[in-house]
């Protein structure tokens, strides 16, 4: 997991997620003329609903991929290189921050199929470590506003109809305020803990097995960094070995529920 971010951190980072929302409002409309932020699941299917979805549409031996705090330049292009080997589509939930170190892994990832999901812009825990350092609705909008359009500017054709709170903490507000600009509340049925080790065969153990007990789920993992020199390449790895096995035996990959 990233480091606990505190309330002194957010009075430090307003100020880049108000400057991220400026260069955004130069973004191009989205598809139904709303402004960045606004409706980024037109065309997904659904309307988005303030539920938190931790399941496919589909039942039986299917799963839903999903991976956080990316882009990551050393191991997301190996991810993406594994999933097209296996033609199997993702979607990845997008840190802000590092969407403007590498804007050109969000359009590989676009180009390659996948689905993107708002993770906000600075990952911070939007319910506050503490009752007192809950993020108030205003706040918790220009996180994701700001990540939204920021998102529109590297790729301003690509549907974001997801959006998944930083640690699962999703707040009074989040869910709701995801819902109201278009995009479901993502959730998860099956964790590998990949922030904790980085041992392939352990990983590749943890997500065959989350997989198979819970059919239809939301599968939680992360492409990008939970600290240097500690990346993904595990995580990658256990990619790699687990799903041809699975797809062999009839499983199918999927895009989450939207509820509407």
């Amino acid at each position: 997991m990233t480091a606990v971010r505190t309330r002194s951190f957010r009075r430090l980072a307003a100020p880049l997620v108000l400057a991220a929302l400026a260069v955004g409002s130069t973004a191009p409309a989205s598809a139904d003329g709303a402004g960045p932020g606004a409706g980024p699941g037109a065309g997904q299917g659904g309307k988005a609903t303030a539920e938190v979805v931790t399941t496919t549409k589909l039942q039986g031996d299917v799963a839903a991929l999903t991976f956080d705090d990316g882009p990551n330049p050393y191991d997301t292009p190996r991810l993406l290189e594994v999933l097209k080997d296996n033609n199997v589509k993702a979607v990845f939930c997008l840190w802000g921050d590092f969407i403007k170190q590498h804007p050109h892994l969000v359009r590989d990832i676009v180009a390659g199929g996948h689905t993107l999901c708002n993770h906000t812009m600075t990952h911070p825990n939007l319910a506050g470590w503490s009752p007192d350092q809950a993020f108030t609705a205003e706040e918790v909008r220009a996180e994701i506003e700001a990540t939204s359009a920021l998102i529109r500017e590297v790729a301003p054709n690509a549907p974001i109809p997801y959006f998944r709170a930083p640690y699962g903490a999703w707040g009074e507000h989040s869910a709701r305020i995801a819902a109201d600009m278009g995009m479901q509340p993502l959730g998860w049925q099956v964790v590998i803990e990949d922030w904790a080790t980085q041992d392939a065969d352990v990983l590749a153990q943890r997500l065959e097995s989350g997989i198979r007990a819970n059919p239809g789920g939301v599968v939680l993992m992360h492409d990008g960094p939970s600290g240097d020199p500690m990346l993904r390449h595990g995580t990658v790895e256990a990619v790699a070995r687990v799903i041809p096995e699975l797809k062999a035996e009839g499983w199918r990959f999927h895009q989450p529920d939207r509820r509407g």
